[in-house]
Parts: structure tokens; sequence; C-alpha cells
């Protein structure tokens, strides 16, 4: 019988020990999570903002004797399905402990729920319009005020919200206008924007609007509707006036 080398021998039994580890590193899970050591008992949620807390853990599904190694994947899953939640990670701390970290969809502003005269309560909207599943009342939500869930309008909001947090501060209102540009209020001052404005464009508007600051120059609206140009005008535009509101709390 042939005797195989020793070196091929000893690669055979790490081999096989390797197997071995792979396996009980899998069936472990398995057979740990019915000790009622690992079961869960705290939750740990980290970047709830906006989202009611048990409405997170209410769409989680854990059932009484849920243990921390319930696939977390799956609970991931379940998690990502819920409006308002963008990403989610989950994270067991043993021996009794899963932590949530999730991070919202960022709302953009407050408007109408409904279509009507009255259009209804305010409810707050993404970038694209969509309802969110947050409580302004609860959370104090500090959004401007958008006459409709106008994708169009929302969007240049969430744009003005990802480059310049400062001058969307001071966005109390926006609305569409009737040539399908963009109307900011802010007070009692006005931008204009295009639907399809860049971050540069936003860009130039903050510096316009600093220069004017720096040299005391008084205006009214900042119209950055033309290429590579923006407005500057004492009065109002036309279409701009009777603009208003306050921003939403």
């Amino acid at each position: 019988m042939t005797r195989w080398p020793r070196w091929r021998r000893r690669s055979l039994l790490g081999g096989a020990w390797v197997a071995l580890l792979a396996l009980g590193w899998r069936a472990a899970p398995l057979a740990l999570r019915h000790l009622a050591l690992f079961r869960v008992r705290q939750l740990e949620l980290v970047g709830v903002k906006n989202l009611a807390p048990d409405v997170v853990i209410a769409a989680l599904r854990l059932p009484p004797d849920a243990s921390v190694f319930t696939d977390t994947r799956l609970l991931g899953d379940r998690l990502r399905g819920l409006a308002g939640v963008a990403e989610v990670h989950v994270v067991r701390q043993l021996p009794a402990a899963l932590r949530i970290e999730l991070r919202e969809v960022e709302p953009a502003a407050l408007a109408p729920r409904g279509s009507g005269p009255r259009g209804g309560p305010l409810v707050a909207v993404d970038a694209e319009g969509r309802p969110l599943p947050f409580d302004p009342a609860r959370t104090g939500l500090d959004l401007p005020v958008a006459a409709a869930a106008d994708p169009g309008v929302v969007g240049v909001l969430a744009l003005v919200q990802s480059v310049d947090p400062a001058l969307f501060q001071t966005i109390t209102s926006a609305r569409g206008l009737a040539r399908g540009d963009v109307l900011l209020d802010m007070g009692p001052r006005h931008v204009l924007l295009r639907r399809d404005a860049g971050p540069e464009v936003i860009r130039a508007v903050v510096l316009v609007a600093q220069d004017l600051a720096a040299k005391g120059r008084p205006y009214v609206e900042l119209d950055a509707r033309f290429a590579r140009q923006v407005l500057v005008r004492r009065r109002a535009s036309g279409w701009a006036g009777g603009a208003g509101g306050a921003r939403g709390a």
C-alpha cells in the first residue's frame, strides 16, 4: 500500500479541521439560540430621530423568546421595508442585546396631505414628495412649508438642504410658478430657481447674498433662473407677489 507523503497528510488533516471549524461556526448559532442566556433582553436604537421607537421595534416582529442569534439579515430586511428608513444595520451584542443602527430618510419639507382646496394637515415629505411617517408635532420638525407635495418643488428644497443647510434654514415656504419655476420665500425676500437647478446655482445664490449683505445693499429678490448669472431686484417680480407663510414646526 502506498503511503502518502507527510506534507500531503498534514494538508488533508488541516483541511479537515478547517471544514469542521467552519461547520461548527455555522451550526453554533442554531444550537445556542435555544439557550435562555441568549434571549434578547435589550434593544439599542441608534439614529432614530423622527420615527417612533415603538414603530421600529414592532417592525422587527421579534417573538418573546427571540434570540440574539436570530438572522440579522432578515431583521434588516424587515426594517428596510418600513417607510422612512433609508439604511439599517443590525448588530449582535452578546449575550442578550441587539443594536439597531438606522439612517432615516431625510425630510425636505412639510406639505398638505390632500389635494383639495384646504389640502389637509401638513405631513413631512421626502425629496420626491412622498409622505414620511414622521409626526411633526412630536419631533418638532423645522422645515419649509411647500404649497403642495410637488416633486419639482420639494426636489429643489432638498437640493438647497444638501448644498447649504444655512440657506435652507432661512426658507419659510416654497411653491411652483406657472412657468414651471420654483419660488422660495425667505420672509421679506425671495429666490427664483429653475426646477433643474444644480448645486452650482445654489452656491452662486449664496455668494451673491453674502456679497450684498457685506456691502449693505438692500434687495428683495434673487433670480437665478438664467445661465451663469443671478439677477438682483429691489422689488419682487409680479408672479412672486403674495408669497408668504411660516416655516413649519
